[in-house]
């Protein structure tokens, strides 16, 4: 299963949970298990909502420092220019002034988490997004993140948000998530350290990466908190897009902020993998030649792109350019959800100032990744359904480390056939 947010309004922790609550149902109870492991006087209610255009859902939170229908703004998705930026953190120089509720060191709130009954995984997810949040902070004012402390994302109702959508996502166990362009906005906000623009800067930092566009439409448009489980979720790839997938489930999370001429919402599409019988797969192919980077840091640059994610491989050839000229013809084999990715990665990591890329189908035989076990170490070895019979391919580099071709391929062989027997076994 592969989740993809689609942030019409923009992305906020409860607009998240509003989101998935909307397509899964079935797990509202889960989620009130969870925040009342983090604290007994945690409520969550899930609010049918229709805007006059679209239908979804609403996730509030009642409980201690928690005032009813009158959250901050920015936490359904978003205040105007003039709204206090209640989410940004204080620290060390400013406790002077008093905690105040909602005000809580990043130490305080993951002690709490980690003492927390909760599920590890809910745990888990919980405290990273939690340091994303801490990380950026830290980044912004120069400050070790052990001197964070947040306002209101430390408040009760923000903590619930993240806590919401940490059970959620560790719940679904989604393959992979991806997410839209994203809404920037626009405008100021005033902070404990002065007006600052849109996005928050912690927010910037959080989004590194990630696709946006202008819409023409002001305010904060994602929040620090919905930044940070984007980037909790997406950060190894966030240029990754949509990929195929069979549409199954779909869920609207609204946000409380009136957007003008459009809905304030995020969605939810819930894409199952197709039938696997059909060993077909799209790709996408980047190609482009190199002829002014050295060998030695040409071979660096590749090993560095094939280790990327979406990438699935990387082949280079020598080849003759113009005036004779001797240079390398590079292709990359990319998953179509990471083409922006690479691409990127493409120009970073080489030399070259253009390149194409097209998209193409690809057929796949069926195989099996498997690990035995030989001559006192662990072989991966890949089994292959060929239509002449199955074969097995040990990997070279489990080899390595012994002496001679001789021992190394008949350590090969005897994996490789032990893989087979593995296999028919268990058929």
């Amino acid at each position: 299963m592969h989740i993809h947010l689609d942030a019409l309004g923009g992305v906020a922790g409860d607009m998240f949970a509003a989101a998935l609550l909307d397509a899964f149902p079935e797990h509202r109870e889960g989620v009130g298990a969870s925040l009342r492991a983090v604290d007994a006087r945690i409520a969550c209610v899930l609010h049918p909502h229709n805007d006059g255009i679209l239908r979804g859902a609403r996730f509030s939170v009642s409980g201690p420092e928690v005032e009813p229908d009158h959250r901050p703004g920015h936490r359904h998705g978003h205040h105007h220019h003039d709204h206090p930026d209640d989410h940004h953190a204080h620290h060390d120089h400013d406790r002077t002034h008093g905690p105040g509720p909602g005000h809580r060191p990043w130490s305080e709130i993951r002690a709490a988490l980690t003492e927390a009954d909760l599920a590890p995984a809910v745990r888990a997810h919980a405290l990273g997004i939690f340091a994303h949040l801490a990380a950026a902070e830290a980044r912004v004012h120069g400050i070790p993140v052990e001197a964070v402390a947040f306002h209101e994302v430390g408040a009760i109702d923000s903590i619930a948000d993240i806590v919401a959508a940490a059970h959620l996502i560790a719940a679904l166990e989604a393959r992979s998530w991806s997410v839209s362009a994203l809404p920037l906005g626009s405008g100021r906000v005033r902070t404990q350290h002065g007006p600052l623009p849109v996005p928050a800067p912690a927010t910037t930092l959080l989004l590194d990466g990630f696709s946006t566009l202008d819409d023409g439409v002001p305010g904060e448009r994602v929040t620090p908190t919905g930044a940070a489980i984007l980037r909790h979720l997406c950060g190894a790839d966030p240029g990754r897009g949509r990929p195929r997938g069979i549409l199954g489930r779909t869920g609207i999370g609204f946000g409380t902020t009136v957007l003008p001429g459009l809905s304030n919402c995020l969605r939810a599409l819930v894409l199952e993998d197709g039938p696997a019988a059909t060993g077909r797969r799209d790709l996408a192919v980047i190609a482009f030649e190199v002829d002014d980077q050295s060998g030695e840091d040409l071979a660096l640059g590749l090993d560095r792109l094939r280790a990327e994610p979406g990438i699935l491989d990387v082949v280079q050839a020598a080849v003759l350019g113009k005036k004779g000229r001797m240079m390398a013809h590079i292709q990359v084999l990319v998953r179509p959800e990471s083409l922006e990715a690479a691409i990127a990665s493409c120009f970073r990591e080489t030399t070259t100032i253009g390149l194409r890329y097209h998209l193409v189908e690809g057929a796949v035989l069926d195989r099996v990744a498997r690990t035995v076990e030989q001559a006192g170490q662990s072989v991966r070895v890949k089994v292959v359904d060929r239509p002449g019979g199955r074969t097995a391919k040990a990997e070279a580099d489990d080899a390595r480390d012994h002496a001679g071709h001789a021992t190394r391929a008949t350590l090969r062989r005897e994996a490789e056939r032990l893989a087979l027997e593995q296999e028919q076994e268990e058929r």
